[in-house]
């Protein structure tokens, strides 16, 4: 049972989505909120799975209370669910650690979403992915010197193109390698990040611009 807290501070938005929700037998509501203030008491009391949060909030937004959740608890796991799909809310969400990003006219997708994401998935809609690549500066831009953190100049070619919304096929053509070894490259440099996933290793290269 995945045990879920809604906040919205659209009441009756809260009480459709609890409704949508409860009908799945595997998704528990324990509560509903209507503030980013609630949002980080009721994250704080209840301890839910997932947190399912709106952005535009009151005195403390979607995005402030999700920081502010994951500093304190950083295993959280928070979904957010909204109108808007603006850029700075997407990367910022993207950059504090939210488990996903849903527009609400996607409300078919959101049981789905919450399995995926107990399930250790990241769940970005086609529609926020396809913006990861905008954030790439591409007028001008030195190559990131990586080197830091371990990182070959092949494998930041490698981070590069997946930046910019590649997948392994196309970065294969264009460093004339073998899929298979792309995809080796890929879990090489996750490992040396300690990342996840290709969203979260695009992310960790928008914020190097």
């Amino acid at each position: 049972m995945i045990k879920v807290v809604i906040v919205d501070d659209d009441k009756f938005i809260c009480a459709s989505l609890k409704t949508i929700l409860q009908a799945d037998p595997e998704i528990e509501v324990a509560d509903c909120g209507t503030s980013g203030e609630e949002a980080v008491n009721l994250h704080e009391s209840l301890r839910p799975d997932v947190l399912l949060m709106d952005i535009r909030m009151g005195k403390i937004n979607g995005l402030e209370a999700g920081e502010q959740i994951l500093k304190a608890f950083p295993d959280a796991k928070i979904l957010f669910l909204t109108t808007f799909s603006d850029d700075e809310y997407i990367i910022k969400a993207l950059r504090i650690g939210a488990k996903g990003y849903l527009i609400k006219k996607e409300a078919e997708t959101i049981a789905p979403a919450l399995k995926a994401i107990m399930a250790g998935q990241n769940v970005f809609g086609s529609e926020i992915t396809s913006k990861l690549p905008s954030f790439i500066s591409e007028n001008g831009r030195k190559k990131a010197d990586l080197s830091q953190y371990g990182i070959s100049a092949r494998e930041t070619d490698v981070i590069e193109l997946v930046a910019k919304g590649l997948n392994n096929k196309e970065i294969a053509e264009i460093l004339y390698l073998s899929e298979g070894t792309i995809r080796n490259y890929l879990s090489v440099i996750l490992e040396k990040l300690e990342l996840r996933d290709r969203t979260q290793l695009a992310v960790f290269y928008c914020d190097l611009a």
